[in-house]
């Protein structure tokens, strides 16, 4: 058999008339974006004590994030992202600020309230004040079930403020004995 003669007959074509398109460019540099518009939920914030606390005093406060995941389309394109808190910046409402800091704070049993933690903060003047604090997440995606790309920067997502009202105290001391003077001042 004789190999087939080939001729040319006009000018050569392509078969596709555009170059085809990397969409992987295209969802990368549309992640970042995409990232800080997620439906990722901020951490929740608590403060011991709370709702009111004292003036000069430690105010204990800590928040409670999570790893998040969740799909999302992009040109088509199943995306999945999984979002991990990796830092916290605190506003403690005052115009005090704290961060951002890799610790989220944790609770205190009762009777360690009013102990410095690397997250309290102590009101100089009373009122009343909303604490809120910015979760940092690291986040990563994946395209189609792909593997697990970084996503540049970070999300940045704030909590509901905390309501807060801070009072002072008043210590006296009195002489009297409630024993022999139930009347007495303090009694």
């Amino acid at each position: 058999m004789d190999p087939p003669v080939y001729e040319n007959v006009g000018n050569p074509t392509c078969v596709y008339d555009t170059k085809p398109r990397d969409i992987l460019e295209e969802i990368a540099a549309q992640i970042q974006h995409e990232f800080q518009q997620s439906p990722v939920i901020a951490a929740s914030v608590a403060s011991q004590p709370g709702p009111h606390t004292l003036r000069g005093a430690e105010t204990n406060f800590y928040a409670t994030a999570v790893e998040q995941s969740f799909d999302i389309t992009l040109l088509g394109q199943r995306v999945h992202i999984t979002a991990t808190p990796i830092a916290y910046t605190w506003n403690y409402g005052d115009g005090a600020m704290l961060g951002p800091t890799p610790y989220p704070g944790a609770p205190l049993p009762e009777d360690r309230w009013g102990e410095a933690t690397q997250t309290s903060h102590i009101y100089t003047q009373t009122g009343d004040y909303s604490a809120a604090v910015t979760t940092h997440f690291r986040g990563t995606y994946s395209v189609n079930g792909g593997p697990d790309l970084p996503i540049p920067g970070q999300g940045d997502f704030t909590s509901a403020g905390l309501p807060l009202s801070v009072w002072r105290s008043i210590t006296k001391n009195y002489a009297d004995n409630c024993l022999q003077n139930p009347r007495g001042n303090g009694c």
